[in-house]
Formats: C-alpha cells, sequence, structure tokens
C-alpha cells in the first residue's frame, strides 16, 4: 500500500468546515463593509463628509463655506474628506477585527506590512522543509515508474 505520510492524517471533513466558516465570516464581513461608513466634518461645521465602501457618499458645504476662497474651501473638503476616509478604515478594520479576531484581522495585518514580512519569514523554513519533502517524495515515485 501506498504510504502518504501526515497527508493521510489530515481530517478532511474538519477542512472542509473551517473553510465553510471562513466563507460565511467572508459573506458577513462583505455585508458589514457595504453598510460601513466614515464621517468626518471640519471643526467649523462647514464641510461634512461621509464616505463609504463605494467612496463619497454625502458632501455637504454649509452656506457660509462659499464666503471661502476656492483654494480654501479645496483645502478643507480634500482635510475632511481625508478624515471621512480614515473614519471609514477605522471602522471597517474594527468590524473585521470583531469577525476574524484581533490576531489573524486581515485588515489590520495588511496595515503593518512589516509584520506580514515577519509572518512569511516565519513561515519560509516550513514551506522549504514541505517543497523539500514533496519533491523528495515525487523523485521515489518517478525512481520506482523509472521515468
Amino acid at each position: 500500500m501506498q504510504e502518504f505520510g501526515d497527508f493521510a492524517k489530515v481530517d478532511l471533513e474538519k477542512l472542509v468546515k473551517g473553510a465553510d466558516e471562513q466563507l460565511a465570516l467572508l459573506g458577513t464581513f462583505s455585508e458589514r463593509a457595504a453598510s460601513c461608513v466614515g464621517r468626518a466634518q471640519d471643526e467649523d461645521g462647514f464641510v461634512t463628509v461621509e464616505y463609504g465602501q463605494e467612496g463619497v457618499r454625502e458632501l455637504e458645504l454649509h452656506p457660509k463655506a462659499m464666503r471661502l476662497s476656492s483654494g480654501e474651501l479645496a483645502e478643507m473638503i480634500k482635510a475632511t474628506l481625508r478624515d471621512a476616509t480614515d473614519d471609514f478604515q477605522r471602522r471597517l478594520t474594527q468590524e473585521a477585527g470583531e469577525l476574524f479576531g484581533q490576531e489573524s484581522n486581515p485588515l489590520r495585518l495588511l496595515s503593518d506590512p512589516a509584520s506580514i514580512i515577519g509572518k512569511a519569514k516565519e513561515a519560509e523554513p516550513l514551506y522549504d522543509r514541505a517543497f523539500e519533502d514533496v519533491m523528495g517524495r515525487l523523485d521515489k515515485i518517478r525512481r520506482r515508474l523509472e521515468l
């Protein structure tokens, strides 16, 4: 009988169940992301922005904002938009943390590239060892089949 090593010990039912759970979490996260809204208002209350997954949802300008120069108003809009997108990102990251857990929150990991690189470097020896094992087994099979 053919030996399958550690692969024979894999619980496929548990693996499929875990994948189904992750897909369900992704579906829930997608729904929450669609309803997530970041909001910001400048300190004078002249510009209010709502930002969502699709981009700017609302942009309100107080009538007094029209007294500003076009350059001042443009800068105020850009700063308020930046604050609204930051608020959106913070809320979205919080939602992901609640669903996936803070340690494995994909959005937190994306905001910290050094963390991702560190985790990849930690995993590298495991992947190398697995690759060498698979290549060794394939070589044995090739020799048995005299290819």
